[in-house]
């Protein structure tokens, strides 16, 4: 066997996972010989996907720039892995000979669900494929499109179709929840949405499957469950992904309950010279320590830095996923963290309640100024937040950070009241009402007098 190169690391996959992962093995290891091999000549930003429709315009808007990794002294092949052969620590590509490695960080990701639905195969069904070809044939699609079917009110299916609406076109999408967005938001929060959908012209079906797309070789209809019939020169699909696991299996690694290759609290696998992270790699729930599908790129980011600073010294722990989800629908955004209230008492927690909305800008005279209203999530047993949702301007993403945070540090109803913060008319609500205290404070009473 000839080994054309040899790295310290070996990083395999190109998205957030792999540029995250060797930037942080580059800051553990500054002498490492780190490389990273991909498929795919350039990356799109996987959350960046729907904006190329409307918002952004083009593809190529929308990459991970490889400065990235140049800047860090990682050095980048493009080619395909064909297999990982773990006795001699190597992998074997198509193009490029095989490659040794010391250490090597799987972040193959995941691919889009593709329903077993009569007609799917025609031409004319897309999914959120992260390839900037497939990608660019999407957009060619859509200059002659005039009705759209989005099959899936998820986040993927609800940003996709509130960009194709930009594009003036007439979209509808499909989902088998009474709700869009349910999966992840309160009903309160569900209905919200829908009323913005809605507002923005966007047509929606639930309590609907698609049991059929219909067409001679292109899409031309679709049909629902309900009986009903659209009429679709497009149809998009976005019902969710499955971690891309060959490699791992091919090469014997253990494959955990959620189908994604099985990790330790060190991202290491069933052979500790091999780490995997990001939607490839098992999830763990930060409350129940159970198995969950949970795959979002903030959360792949994350455990790629665990995984790079795990690959010689075992020094960060992953404690499982706590979950935060953001979008937005013209001018409202939505962030949901950990638990809702159904979710806390599914998984046996008593929980206490507390809400509280203002104005994010003070005073409410401040141009640009927009409710914000949070609702926590508190264990009453232990006084610790489970979860938050929140809805407002665009403000409300990096208030979900904030919570996520209080989760993480499992901080309590009376630590939260006392919150250190730091306020400005322009960039705040008030420090009287400041929605996150306030919405403790509703809670502290609550759970006093329990």
């Amino acid at each position: 066997m000839v080994i054309m190169k040899e790295f310290d690391v070996l990083v395999v996959g190109g998205s957030a996972t792999g540029v995250v992962a060797g930037i942080a093995a580059r800051k553990h290891h500054e002498r490492a010989q780190i490389g990273l091999i991909r498929r795919e000549k350039q990356v799109p930003i996987p959350c960046g996907l729907p904006y190329i429709f409307g918002t952004i315009g083009a593809p190529e808007k929308n990459l991970i720039p490889d400065e990235l990794l140049s800047k860090n002294g990682i050095e980048l092949i493009v080619d395909e892995v064909a297999s990982v052969d773990r006795n001699h620590k190597t992998v074997n590509t198509l193009g490029s000979g095989t490659i040794g490695y010391k250490r090597l960080i799987l972040g193959t990701g995941s691919s889009p669900i593709v329903p077993r639905i009569p007609g799917v195969d025609l031409e004319n069904v897309f999914t959120a494929k992260k390839d900037i070809e497939y990608l660019r044939h999407l957009s060619r699609a859509l200059e002659t499109a005039r009705s759209v079917v989005v099959i899936g009110g998820g986040f993927v299916g609800v940003e996709f179709a509130d960009e194709f609406r930009k594009r003036g076109l007439d979209v509808t999408v499909v989902e088998m929840l009474p709700h869009c967005l349910q999966v992840v938001y309160e009903e309160e929060f569900c209905l919200l949405a829908a009323q913005k959908l809605s507002e923005r012209g966007v047509k929606v079906r639930t309590n609907s499957r698609v049991e059929g797309i219909l067409g001679d070789a292109k899409v031309e209809r679709v049909r629902l469950s309900t009986g009903e019939e659209l009429a679709a020169d497009l149809v998009f699909v976005g019902i969710g992904v499955i971690p891309d696991t060959k490699l791992a299996e091919e090469a014997g690694l253990k494959i955990g309950p959620q189908r994604a290759v099985w990790v330790d609290e060190y991202m290491r696998t069933s052979d500790e010279t091999i780490f995997a992270a990001g939607d490839c790699a098992e999830k763990t729930s930060f409350f129940t320590k159970k198995p969950i599908a949970l795959r979002l790129a903030s959360i792949a980011a994350r455990e790629a830095r665990i995984a790079g600073a795990n690959l010689f010294e075992l020094k960060s722990i992953n404690e499982g996923v706590i979950g935060a989800f953001s979008t937005v629908i013209g001018n409202l955004a939505l962030c949901a963290v950990g638990l809702t209230e159904k979710a806390a008492r599914d998984a046996m927690h008593e929980p206490v309640i507390g809400v509280a909305a203002a104005p994010d800008k003070h005073p409410s005279s401040m141009p640009g100024a927009s409710e914000l209203r949070v609702k926590l999530v508190f264990d009453k047993a232990t006084g610790e937040m489970l979860g938050g949702q929140i809805y407002g301007g665009l403000t409300v993403g990096e208030v979900g950070n904030v919570l996520a945070a209080m989760i993480q540090k499992r901080m309590t109803v009376d630590e939260v009241v006392t919150l250190q913060m730091g306020t400005h008319p322009m960039l705040t609500c008030s420090p009287i009402t400041y929605q996150i205290v306030r919405a403790a404070e509703d809670a502290q009473v609550k759970h006093l007098r329990g």
